[in-house]
């Protein structure tokens, strides 16, 4: 794997059903090396601190792979790198095979897998695609969201490679999968199972519990 495109984003205010949102999900490519810390990547910004950034999700990548697909699918043969809201587009990034807990070294920073990305109104918008939410859920590669374990710096271009892979088989996949699928076999023991891993997102833990009752 290796980063194909690095990039960030300032907020920007765009008019959506007559209202005014503030959003960061308008992200471009940059040629400059950029820093990342605990929190977010320095230059990069986001509106919601709520749903988005934060120890958690720090960082967000997605697969250069899903791009023909969702050319393919929205009919669209124009969409931009960085389109998703991806700070990284990765070659061959692939969420069945990336596990919660995972260690990934990308540039010289050590960032560890800590849930699968759950879309929201904005990026529709930045598709411009009122049905992309459904059509993305259905999909079930959401991209990575990863929590940093050594802050360090990344560069289109990088090297992406897995430092340690975490012992069980809850992939970023099959837990999405699990929790909105409602035809996925055994998707309660998948929920518990994932409840089990220190590693995943406390945001996931929640939605976990809620969706079991537990």
């Amino acid at each position: 794997m290796k980063i194909i495109s690095t990039n960030i984003s300032k907020i920007k205010t765009v008019v959506h059903n007559g209202k005014e949102v503030k959003t960061g999900i308008f992200k471009t490519p940059t040629n400059e090396p950029v820093v990342i810390e605990k929190l977010n990547i320095i230059g990069d910004e986001q509106a919601d601190l709520v749903n988005h950034g934060g120890v958690d999700k720090a960082v967000y990548a997605f697969s250069h792979n899903h791009y023909d697909y969702w050319k393919q699918t929205l009919e669209n043969d124009d969409l931009a790198i960085g389109i998703f809201g991806e700070n990284f587009t990765i070659s061959d990034l692939d969420e069945a095979t990336i596990h919660i807990g995972d260690h990934i070294r990308i540039g010289t920073a050590l960032l560890e897998v800590s849930q699968p990305r759950v879309p929201c109104f904005k990026l529709a918008i930045a598709l411009n695609n009122k049905n992309s939410l459904k059509l993305f859920t259905q999909h079930y590669c959401t991209g990575v969201y990863f929590r940093v374990l050594e802050q360090g710096v990344a560069k289109t271009g990088d090297s992406v490679v897995i430092e340690k892979k975490a012992s069980h088989d809850i992939s970023v996949k099959k837990l999405f999968r699990a929790f909105f699928d409602k035809k996925y076999p055994d998707y309660e023991s998948v929920l518990l199972a994932a409840l089990e891993l220190p590693e995943l997102a406390l945001e996931w833990q929640i939605k976990i519990k809620k969706k079991l009752a537990i």
